[in-house]
């Protein structure tokens, strides 16, 4: 696969962290110290009121008045990940590791200093919802805000209609902001709300870039109790297997090479899965039936020698656990058949779930079971950074919802359901049935966040015992259609970073008429992008940040570039306050991480040596190239694209997308905490919902009873132009 030559040039310096810091083990604070901005206003800047297009001249520099009050109803998802101190966080006063104590409404640290560094007042105005429900909260009040949270595509598509101002306009006076999009073009495309005008409407926000983002999750040291050693697997009690009714997926015959990395890292080799010596697992359990839970791990034992031909010697765990691993979808359910037929082995109980989602009730949590799918069963879409849409390998979007293969994925996941191998409280949906597995030492396998899943390895949470382990494992081998004939048995993730769904916008209706409010907002976002506020959004203030003696930062080496350390106070209260959840603290008590740039060396520092021993792994095969991904970049193969966070859909378009209520963020397919997902009902009841009796049925409700054709349609047309735009560009 081949990139294009100039982007592929632009994007050596994508990562995130290449922005922020030059190389060396110093990095000046002194640098970063902002001057005061002159009182001095420019009285012909005004807001676009009309259209979003209607745009006027901008002064050379964005002055305004010093104090200047800049309204924000901006925050994450709740009360507590906003810009000011929630109540049930401040209690009646914390104090932080700068040595101040805050109270409930103050503004968190991070806030204050962008206060101080920009000379502004910020006034909170946030409600604590969600970046959908915040927007829509203030859509009929716009002339409250000044700045305000909302998806990508209703910041667009209000802008296209006035509501928001087009920060595009004024990109020479925001040189942090426009170098940033300079160097990475697919941001840029993936921001661009009308290809006539080049509009932006929203500031990106970035959890980290180009770079893996959620992972598989396995109890590492389960399946080396079921599977290593020498002789027979034995136990003193175990259950039956269900009645099987999960169908192969993978080959009953042949063979298939599957490049991997080395065991022990040096490189890669291939590695042969040979279904004419030892068959498919899948196939011969099945015509065993209902098995005692020892026969079926000597089952799957026996297995894995033959079919790999003694590769993974007595260390048959490394088949899923090892840098090595090259397990598929077959492998991983016979394996769960085996930890939920053992638990009386694995924990000591008479009850192991397998599958599970982080919270059972939360349908946020619910909708990465088909994320998983995805990954299992070779199918694009379910976790793409825009809806459900990816390129075809002819150029033209799909959409997961209207393909046949997505919902085949969705009756294998029930199948699998129905074998009792996903959780009992996911298979629940009331509200309340969730369940803290990891803690409570019954659960197997889930697909999450690296840092925050694996932080129950430290010693200190009193989860696991010595020898127990959860951590991150190999992405699985499945079928991918690349446009390689038959398919391309490989590794590949579709979660992979890029600019999010949320971001902040400006107000048209708040700043007009006051260029102090719309210089100071545009300043805002500006100096988010540059190096010292790239790092404040991360870290917080300097307080929180490891020092040398001349106050530069104490730094390390983080992707090749040198990063921030974090202060010992911060780490130890990092522990204290959020039990080591990186995102959380940040979010809760320091006010970092809300939107722009968020580097992953301050998260990094946080995992635990278990979380960075899976996440190493995966990182050494995605370097090494054994795991695929979208590319943040034009492709030879449009297949491997990643898809732009938003397509500049005209407002007439968009408003006959939201007719397709279905197919809106509130429709049939919502993935916020409070709705309801088709694919996650479908995995729970199988075919039952909405009547849809098989893949066939499904597709074709959504491509033309709820206009998923012309969504498509609408969808395209505004990739042809984004094309067209960026063809003109180069």
């Amino acid at each position: 696969m081949k990139t294009n030559k100039t982007i592929a040039m632009l994007l050596a310096v994508l990562m995130l962290v290449g922005l922020l810091a030059g190389c060396g083990n110093k990095i000046d604070v002194d640098q970063y110290t902002q001057p005061q901005t002159q009182p001095e206003t420019n009285t012909n800047t005004e807001p676009a009121a009309e259209t979003g297009t209607d745009t006027p001249a901008a002064p050379a520099e964005l002055s305004y008045a010093e104090g200047t009050t800049l309204r924000m109803a901006t925050g994450y998802n709740s009360t507590k990940t906003g810009l000011s101190l929630d109540a049930e966080v401040a209690g009646e006063g914390i104090t932080l590791a700068d040595g101040i104590t805050y109270h409930a409404g103050d503004l968190k640290p991070t806030w204050v200093e962008v206060q101080n560094v920009l000379g502004i007042k910020i006034e909170d105005k946030y409600q604590g919802n969600s970046a959908s429900a915040e927007f829509d909260y203030w859509k009929e009040r716009m002339s409250e805000v000044d700045m305000l949270s909302g998806t990508a595509s209703k910041l667009t598509e209000y802008g296209e209609q006035g509501v928001i101002v087009n920060i595009g306009a004024y990109l020479d006076q925001m040189p942090n902001f426009k170098a940033y999009l300079e160097a990475n073009p697919i941001v840029r495309l993936s921001i661009t709300g009308n290809t006539d005008t080049g509009a932006i409407y929203f500031s990106p926000y970035f959890d980290g870039v180009n770079d893996i983002e959620r992972m598989p999750l396995m109890r590492v040291d389960m399946v080396q109790k079921l599977l290593d050693g020498e002789g027979e697997f034995t136990a003193e009690k175990s259950n039956k297997t269900a009645a099987p009714v999960y169908q192969p997926y993978m080959p009953t015959s042949g063979k298939i090479d599957i490049e991997t990395v080395k065991l022990d890292g040096s490189g890669t080799e291939t590695v042969t899965k040979d279904y004419d010596a030892a068959g498919n697992i899948i196939e011969k359990m099945n015509a065993a039936g209902s098995i005692d839970g020892v026969e079926a791990v000597n089952m799957l034992r026996t297995y894995i020698d033959e079919a790999y031909n003694g590769y993974y010697g007595t260390e048959r765990s490394n088949l899923f656990c090892g840098q090595n691993a090259c397990w598929d979808a077959d492998e991983l359910v016979a394996l769960l058949r085996c930890v939920v037929a053992n638990p009386q082995t694995l924990n000591g109980t008479d009850s192991i779930q397998g599958l599970f989602s982080r919270e059972d009730d939360n349908n946020q949590r619910r909708v990465d079971m088909f994320r998983l799918a995805g990954h299992l069963f070779g199918v694009r879409g379910l976790e793409s950074r825009q809806d459900y849409l990816y390129f075809d390998v002819d150029g033209t979007l799909k959409d997961a919802r209207q393909n046949v293969e997505t919902y085949q994925a969705l009756e294998r996941m029930n199948a699998i359901a129905q074998e009792g191998l996903i959780s009992v409280n996911f298979m629940q949906t009331a509200e309340g049935k969730t369940k803290q597995y990891l803690e409570n030492d019954s659960g197997f396998m889930h697909y999450d966040y690296n840092q925050t899943q694996t932080l129950y390895n430290d010693p200190s949470q009193g989860v696991f015992e010595e020898g127990e382990k959860y951590m991150a494992v190999m992405v699985p081998v499945a079928c991918w259609q690349d446009g390689t004939e038959g398919g391309n048995y490989m590794r590949f993730t579709e979660s992979w970073r890029s600019v999010k769904t949320d971001g902040w916008g400006i107000s048209a209706a708040g700043v007009k008429d006051n260029p102090d409010k719309l210089n100071a907002a545009l300043k805002l976002i500006d100096y988010a992008y540059s190096p010292e506020g790239m790092i404040l959004m991360s870290y917080g203030p300097k307080a929180f940040i490891k020092t040398n003696a001349d106050g530069s930062y104490v730094t390390f080496n983080f992707n090749g570039q040198e990063m921030p350390e974090i202060a010992d106070a911060t780490r130890a209260e990092l522990w204290e306050k959020a039990s080591g959840n990186y995102t959380n603290y940040a979010r809760q008590f320091l006010g970092s991480t809300l939107s722009f740039a968020k580097s992953q060396a301050f998260e990094f520092q946080c995992t635990t040596d278990v979380g960075r021993e899976g996440a190493g792994y995966i990182s050494k095969a995605i370097a090494l190239g054994t795991i695929k991904h979208p590319e943040l970049a034009i492709c030879e193969n449009p297949w491997y694209m990643s898809i732009p966070t938003v397509l500049p859909n005209t407002k007439a378009e968009n408003d006959m997308i939201n007719t397709y209520t279905q197919l809106t963020s509130n429709g049939k397919f919502s993935s916020s905490k409070g709705g309801e997902n088709l694919f996650v009902n479908q995995i729970v009841n199988g075919y039952a919902e909405e009547g849809m009796g098989n893949a066939e049925a499904s597709a074709n409700v959504v491509a033309s009873e709820w206009g998923g054709l012309q969504y498509l349609t609408l969808k395209q047309d505004a990739w042809n132009r984004l094309l067209a735009y960026y063809n003109a560009m180069n």
